[in-house]
């Protein structure tokens, strides 16, 4: 990063900036590599990575059947009866995507799993598309797999290039039986093969892991498997944000790892302010955490991480949300977009990326979504019609990265080199309190609950040394603009809409509120402005 040596007064205080690191857009999150040969999803991808700025993508599945990376019969309707004398590596599948990623400027941040069914002791754990998440039947069949892959992209993109790209083992290994079905120290076992085979092949490659799923505030993972009765407690709980909410495995893995010399090159969880417990009874129950969950969850792993024998791991959140359900309706609505905002820029200083799970509604876990917004977790649905959360994050990767202030409702920012101001302000109401969104089981039931808290909130800044008689443009996202799902219910929900039906959306759901503001001929910006309760602002420098 370049030093700009403007001198900047923001309400009447020289400020002295501070990095600003976009954690919201280092990657992206996807369903499945498969999904990833779409037309319609390189389309979104492409436009995302484009106005939102994305620089990594990651996805599961890169060793499922249908990527065809294995093989060991030679198919077309020959089937087992007709084996190939000796495994071989195709990578025509996985190529073509990569291909598309590189050329797009955007790294891929490699999630190595699922095993491939041949190599797999379990088969068809999790999702329709019956995802293999179990140990292999050899340990050096599976890294011999990976082995023959990552040198594979490496004479095929060059070193240089995937050093630049992380390696991370698995997914979610403690949600046994779905995504793993072995244990604790068996998942252990095969991130330290995993990383042995990678380093091995040039020990610069960056390894990490153990993508574990949420923080819980019981021992259901302590053991070697899930124990669901630990978690009644917890589904009893009436307050749960007085409970000690832990991260999974981590500093069980970071302990394993060192006991036996295995690297550790950048520390991976998930998180979401959200928790399932189950009760005694066997049902399941929501749990929402309180609003900065997420920001103290992050604050605890840096502690983790900084007092371990790899204190200079990076730290990632590789998937991260409003909740973990993929039909959540609250994913659709101006309420995330506002939470979300908000969290990012609090949690802008604690980690090295905090991957929103998904950058689209194309994404096939459990089939399909029913209708245009069916609570999917995209920034964008499947027509390519953009959710008021694509919006949130337009104005985030419009931010620069030098912060100038940063208050309660929002950041003023400004972009080394040039110098250009940039700012994101948001009106989370007051009336939350200490609250999350949480979910919702239904739009209607998310505007009952939220649409009519709060006040307006008045935004006033000055911001002093700019360049007299420049322009800025502020767009602003509420409940009347950029709504796209409140536009599609104007239109009576239809489920499968017509080509004129959804070019129309597409375009309502990106007609937000704009105002200009203009530096005076001193070079001071007014800004002056009111935002509705939900309504996020951006305010971007206009040059030509």
């Amino acid at each position: 990063m370049s030093n700009y040596s403007q001198r900047y007064i923001v309400d009447g205080q020289e400020v002295i900036a501070s990095p600003l690191k976009h954690i919201w857009n280092e990657s992206a999150g996807a369903g499945r590599a498969n999904e990833g040969l779409r037309a319609d999803w390189q389309r979104q991808f492409s436009e995302a990575a484009e106005q939102l700025g994305f620089r990594r993508i990651r996805f599961h599945g890169i060793f499922h059947d249908d990527m065809f990376v294995l093989r060991e019969s030679y198919g077309g309707g020959f089937g087992p009866d007709n084996p190939l004398p000796e495994p071989v590596y195709t990578f025509s599948y996985v190529d073509a995507l990569f291909d598309y990623l590189i050329e797009l400027g955007v790294k891929p941040f490699v999630e190595l799993g699922f095993m491939p069914r041949s190599i797999a002791t379990e088969t068809e754990t999790v999702f329709w598309w019956g995802a293999h998440c179990s140990p292999p039947v050899s340990m050096d069949r599976w890294t011999e797999l990976v082995a023959h892959t990552v040198e594979h992209w490496i004479s095929r993109y060059g070193i240089q290039e995937v050093r630049q790209w992380h390696f991370e083992v698995w997914n979610e290994p403690n949600l046994v039986p779905h995504f793993w079905t072995g244990t604790k120290t068996q998942y252990f076992e095969l991130y330290e093969a995993t990383a042995a085979a990678v380093k091995a092949i040039d020990a610069e490659l960056k390894v990490g892991g153990p993508s574990t799923s949420v923080f819980v505030p019981d021992a259901r993972y302590a053991g070697e498997t899930e124990d669901k009765t630990a978690q009644h407690a917890t589904a009893a709980a009436t307050d749960a944000d007085a409970l000690d909410w832990r991260p999974v495995w981590i500093e069980e893995f970071i302990q394993w790892c060192s006991s036996r010399g295995v690297p550790i090159d950048f520390i991976t969880t998930h998180l979401y302010p959200t928790d399932f417990a189950y009760g005694v009874n066997g049902d399941t129950v929501s749990i929402s955490r309180y609003a900065d969950a997420t920001t103290d969850d992050l604050k605890l792993l840096q502690q983790i991480i900084a007092s371990s024998p790899y204190p200079e791991a990076e730290l990632h959140i590789t998937e991260w949300s409003t909740s973990p359900s993929g039909r959540d309706f609250m994913h659709d609505t101006v309420y995330a977009a506002a939470y979300i905002t908000r969290a990012y820029l609090d949690a802008a200083d604690l980690a090295d990326s905090v991957t929103y799970w998904t950058f689209t509604d194309i994404f096939e876990e459990g089939g399909a979504g029913i209708g245009p917004f069916h609570g999917g977790f995209g920034l964008i649905n499947t027509q390519g019609i953009h959710k008021p959360t694509y919006h949130a994050f337009r104005a985030l990767s419009q931010l620069g990265d030098l912060k100038l202030k940063h208050t309660p409702h929002g950041v003023i920012s400004a972009q080394s080199g040039t110098g250009a101001i940039s700012c994101v302000f948001f009106n989370y109401p007051e009336q939350m309190g200490t609250a999350s969104v949480g979910s919702a089981s239904s739009h209607q039931r998310a505007d009952d609950e939220f649409s009519r808290l709060g006040t307006a909130r008045r935004i006033q800044h000055l911001i002093q040394g700019l360049t007299p008689g420049s322009r800025y443009l502020a767009r602003t996202l509420d409940l009347y603009h950029g709504n796209a799902v409140a536009h599609w219910q104007a239109m009576g929900a239809p489920l499968n809409m017509s080509p004129e039906q959804t070019h129309r959306l597409a375009a309502l759901a990106d007609e937000l509120a704009e105002e200009q503001f203009l530096a005076d001929a001193e070079g001071t910006l007014t800004i002056n402005t009111e935002l509705a309760p939900w309504a996020v602002m951006s305010i971007v420098e206009q040059r030509p």
